[in-house]
């Protein structure tokens, strides 16, 4: 775990020595947190399948979404501390629940203890491939030297400007970082690749999520991805920004997209040629209590309603 002891493992490089009680800017310490796991079954379809995708919710995350609806673990920290031991006895669970994938959601605080884990499962015969469920915000070089956790990449292009960036997520670096690690992942792991049934097994998905009063900057992740990667890369353009969190209490976070920001978006995407991938429909119920993450119960259990449309 040498990694903890000047942590360098996000874009923010803290440099923080975990392993001697020192805390970053995710406040991750030196033993894995994990605040839930289990199939998730409102991924994308080649995600979830008819089984779930074996989905592991970190505690802790390098981003400072105001809006994050996953704020009792990725902001406030709350989560049950596992360990090495207790990640790998939730993969083999995943596992034998019949899942398709293990699907690391935030993952990046905690790599050095998934890649012992992961060891250990597979040394026992168990493979399945890794689902690396990202904010986008990732220093390509990390990602280089955990290679093997990244089989499916689904990360996002949230910001296309340093600006609105820093508002929402106080990472005006967030652009470079996030479009440079999208870019990575496009030329090193390559198109979305499914077996017969339809599951991913490799390849890249850029979530596109709307924000309101901004979708121009959806809008202009569209037209990076068309100039640097192809429009043949999958893409799942979203709709359910919903405030929670601080952005109740900031203006211009405090309200949900409106059906014409988010046209706008979607008229984009089929102006610059995106065909592959999925359009969550306008008006998505996102009160659920397992897909808003502020109500989702701690521990294993199934998470989410049947896969999304669009």
């Amino acid at each position: 775990m040498k990694e903890l002891l000047k942590c360098d493992l996000c874009p923010r490089m803290c440099s923080a020595d975990r392993l001697a009680g020192a805390q970053g800017y995710c406040r991750a310490g030196a033993q894995v947190k994990v605040f839930r796991w289990g199939p998730h079954l409102g991924e994308e379809p080649p995600l979830s399948g008819e089984h779930g995708s074996g989905t592991v919710f970190f505690s802790h995350c390098t981003l400072g979404c105001l809006y994050c609806q996953n704020f009792p673990w990725s902001a406030c920290g709350e989560g049950e501390v596992v360990g090495t031991d207790g990640l790998e006895r939730i993969f083999r669970e995943l596992a034998a629940a019949g899942c398709h994938n293990w699907n690391l959601v935030t993952p990046g605080p905690w790599l050095p203890f998934i890649r012992e884990a992961s060891l250990r499962v597979k040394a026992s015969g168990i493979h399945l491939p890794f689902v690396y469920n990202t904010s986008g915000y990732e220093r390509v070089a990390v990602a280089e030297s955990y290679r093997e956790l990244f089989d499916v990449v689904l990360t996002d292009l949230r910001y296309a400007s340093a600006a609105v960036a820093r508002e929402g997520s106080a990472a005006p670096d967030y652009p470079e970082q996030a479009r440079a690690f999208t870019k990575w992942c496009c030329e090193e792991i390559g198109p979305l690749k499914t077996d017969q049934s339809g599951i991913a097994t490799s390849g890249v998905i850029v979530r596109i999520l709307v924000l309101p009063g901004r979708e121009q900057e959806a809008g202009s992740n569209l037209e990076w991805l068309a100039d640097n990667v192809g429009t043949d890369v999958y893409i799942s353009v979203m709709s359910q920004y919903t405030p929670v969190f601080k952005a109740l209490e900031t203006p211009g976070w405090d309200r949900g997209v409106s059906k014409d920001e988010y046209n706008r978006v979607t008229d984009c995407g089929e102006r610059l040629g995106f065909e592959k991938g999925w359009v969550q429909e306008f008006g998505s119920s996102t009160s659920d209590d397992d897909l808003l993450g502020r109500n989702m119960p701690p521990g294993g259990g199934t998470v989410g309603a049947k896969n999304r449309a669009g």
